[in-house]
């Protein structure tokens, strides 16, 4: 199911849609016993995907409908109703079905849509004693570790990171660590690749609490978009909250603005 959503997701990339391919693995496959919350549902013209909703119980309702088909956001709606949703301030023809059935704008938090150009990135730099380099199936253990110890409490584990390992397009030379010299892990970034799009998603980032303000988030990050240019991509991009250090973070690092959420209720 994930894989034939992404498809349409990958279609349909651009700097006007909400969803990236790196989104849907990583929001699906990095917890596990979840299933019984989720209902997903798809729509198809002409012999391919043209929307796509995800309800998640307590969440809200994902979804993305191709512009060409825009009638079928009032089946999506229809079929979800009651749902608060989530989309691009770009998604002009999800804003007119949201509209059509009494969905309201609500104030609020939102997310940013940041882009960095990938030509002339510095070189990562760290204290000595400490190593930027991407992760191995044999750093599980360290790498949930400070996963945890970030987003905690967390839900992630070393089984739903194995799975997030084993799902497309996780690439493990797009999953940057800096490793302190009492070898634990002090920071990390994770890069999903769209590589039809040229374009990468990092998700998520994060610096260990015992390591923070050293500059080691941004030596991650660096490293991973290194990495990722290699791949031939040309962008990456970024989602961080409006009113979040993260947003500052990213901006330091070179990120710029190019769109925002918008948050609709029934």
């Amino acid at each position: 199911m994930i894989r034939e959503m992404q498809r349409l997701t990958q279609r349909l990339w651009s700097q006007r849609s909400i969803w990236h391919v790196g989104d849907l693995a990583w929001q699906r496959f990095s917890h596990v016993g979840r299933e019984r919350e989720w209902q997903f549902e798809l729509w198809e013209r002409d012999g391919q995907v043209a929307a796509w909703a995800w309800e998640q119980r307590d969440a809200g309702l994902l979804l993305q409908v191709d512009p060409a088909h825009p009638d079928l956001a009032d089946e999506v709606l229809a079929r979800f109703p009651g749902r608060e949703v989530v989309v691009l301030d770009a998604e002009h023809h999800l804003i007119d079905a949201l509209e059509r059935h009494g969905y309201t704008r609500q104030d609020g938090r939102y997310q940013v849509f940041m882009t960095h150009d990938l030509r002339d990135l510095p070189e990562p730099e760290v204290p000595e004693g400490f190593t930027v380099r991407s992760v191995t199936e044999a750093d599980l253990a360290r790498r949930v570790e400070v996963h945890q110890r970030v987003w905690h409490p967390s839900r992630v584990t070393e089984e739903s990171y194995r799975n997030v390992m084993a799902a497309w397009p996780y690439r493990s030379d797009l999953d940057w660590v800096v490793e302190a010299p009492d070898g634990r892990f002090a920071a990390y970034c994770l890069i999903w690749l769209d590589d039809h799009n040229r374009v990468g998603e990092l998700e998520p980032v994060g610096t260990h609490p015992d390591f923070r303000r050293a500059g080691l988030g941004r030596a991650a990050c660096l490293g991973a978009m290194r990495a990722l240019r290699a791949l031939s991509a040309d962008q990456a991009v970024v989602y961080p909250v409006h009113d979040r250090p993260a947003k500052q973070f990213y901006e330091h690092l070179g990120f710029r603005p190019y769109a925002r959420t918008l948050n609709y209720a029934p």
